[in-house]
């Protein structure tokens, strides 16, 4: 069951869900400051204005790191922080506090993996009409290359965004996260083009400016689909319902990826959104098909589907009694070995696990100690997965743990704890929880305790 010595194991984080401060040290505005400013849209009008106060505790957490034996740390870059404005002014103060994050890291022996981007968007930037502005593919691509001129000569790792299905739909079509819009599909499609736009002017950035060899990828949602049995129909079925692009809400994999990895829209896509598209520009598919240097993704339940009609997709009914999270997602171990499989058939880069995890119902026992059996056996269970994966031919590089610690999640508030470091929210204790210790035991072992 071991890992090759080169695989990576680590955890994830992103900066509004942990870092605080929002208004120190010449920060701007997010929207997710501003949204969070809105009654009634966060479960118990809660924000992250504090958060885990990761600002003034990263050497804490830095050290809480080196004791659960993370061989690297993926945390994202607040834009707002960096460049108040989202162009033009930069905040040395704000800049400072990645730099001195990255030499913390790299002197406890961790790995920095920066995400660029992680839905904390400028406000002043979302006054300009945000990822509906065609100049905003431009913008992302000079607060790229601020952060890489200054951090890239110890950072050779770096995502351009996390979970653009996230922040497009949640975000500007169901209007649950922010900026909280409800905008028709001509207008989330032009926001998707300018951001797969902005993620193609990034890596070229990155690649032009780095100062130390860059390994460049993104980390959208692994949206997958699990073959209800093993057999070539069902598998296939799954298959063709992971790629398929075929609800308006473009809840899916292949309309962002296809760009990415292959230089081009799916043609069922294009056939569905037709009347919808925006103006594609003759360059523009070269500029988003950049080359990648991995397949980051980020998976946790996925849904079985069967061979239906004619060799059709038909979506199983979850079980009854399914076993489920304390967000209830179902627990669908196997999305770690068809996903993988699927996406590394078709677009051919080693697939690192950028976020894989679960809420759970977790609090400190009169015991002093968190006990969390429920992550151990699904993180458990979701691994090995991986692994059957890898050895049945993906090129598997790396596993990050979701999350470092308990956060601000979204639209949920503080009511959901993904972390394997507990966080007491009104002391701001840390307590690494029995997932943590069993989590330092798989790096240690590179896995072979999974046997």
């Amino acid at each position: 069951m071991s890992f090759n010595k080169d695989f990576i194991w680590g955890s994830a984080t992103s900066s509004y869900q942990i870092e605080g401060a929002p208004f120190e040290d010449g920060k701007g505005l997010s929207v997710w400051d501003t949204f969070c400013e809105v009654p009634g849209v966060i479960k118990g009008n809660h924000n992250g204005n504090i958060a885990c106060e990761h600002y003034h505790r990263y050497k804490e957490d830095v050290a809480l790191m080196k004791e659960l034996g993370l061989q690297a740390y993926r945390f994202s870059i607040t834009w707002p922080r960096v460049m108040p404005d989202g162009i033009g002014k930069v905040n040395e103060k704000g800049l400072d506090f990645y730099d001195r994050l990255v030499d913390e890291l790299l002197e406890k022996g961790i790995t920095p993996y920066v995400t660029l981007f992680h839905w904390d968007y400028p406000y002043e930037l979302y006054k300009k009409g945000g990822w509906l502005n065609n100049d905003s593919p431009e913008w992302f691509a000079e607060y790229t290359k601020v952060v890489v001129d200054r951090l890239s000569d110890r950072v050779q790792y770096w995502f351009t965004q996390n979970e653009p299905q996230c922040y497009i739909n949640l975000g500007h079509c169901d209007g649950t996260h922010a900026p909280g819009l409800k905008l028709g599909v001509r207008d989330v499609l032009q926001c998707t083009h300018n951001s797969l736009l902005a993620h193609g002017k990034s890596v070229a950035t990155i690649r032009e400016f780095s100062k130390l060899k860059s390994f460049v990828g993104a980390a959208p949602v692994g949206i997958c689909y699990i073959p209800k049995t093993e057999t070539p129909a069902d598998i296939e079925a799954a298959r063709k319902a992971t790629f398929a692009v075929n609800d308006t809400r473009i809840w899916n994999s292949a309309w962002f990826m296809d760009p990415m990895f292959l230089g081009e829209y799916p043609e069922d896509g294009l056939k569905l959104f037709e009347k919808y598209l925006p103006k594609i520009g003759a360059n523009d598919m070269k500029i988003i098909n950049q080359d990648l240097d991995f397949f980051g993704c980020n998976i946790y339940s996925s849904p079985y589907v069967n061979s239906g009609l004619n060799g059709e997709p038909e979506f199983t009914a979850q079980k009854v009694g399914a076993d489920l999270t304390a967000n209830k997602w179902e627990l669908t171990p196997r999305g770690l070995y068809w996903g993988p499989k699927f996406f590394y058939e078709r677009y051919k880069k080693p697939i690192i696990i950028t976020e894989n995890g679960l809420s759970n119902v977790d609090w400190v026992n009169l015991d002093g100690k968190v006990h969390d059996p429920q992550r151990i056996d699904l993180m458990h269970r979701y691994i090995n997965e991986f692994n059957r994966a890898i050895k049945d031919g993906v090129d598997g590089r790396g596993y990050f743990a979701w999350s470092l610690m308990d956060n601000f999640e979204w639209a949920e508030g503080y009511n959901e704890r993904f972390g394997l470091i507990h966080v007491d929210f009104e002391t701001e204790k840390r307590t690494i929880k029995d997932s943590g210790y069993w989590f330092k035991q798989v790096i240690e072992t590179q896995g072979k305790i999974l046997e």
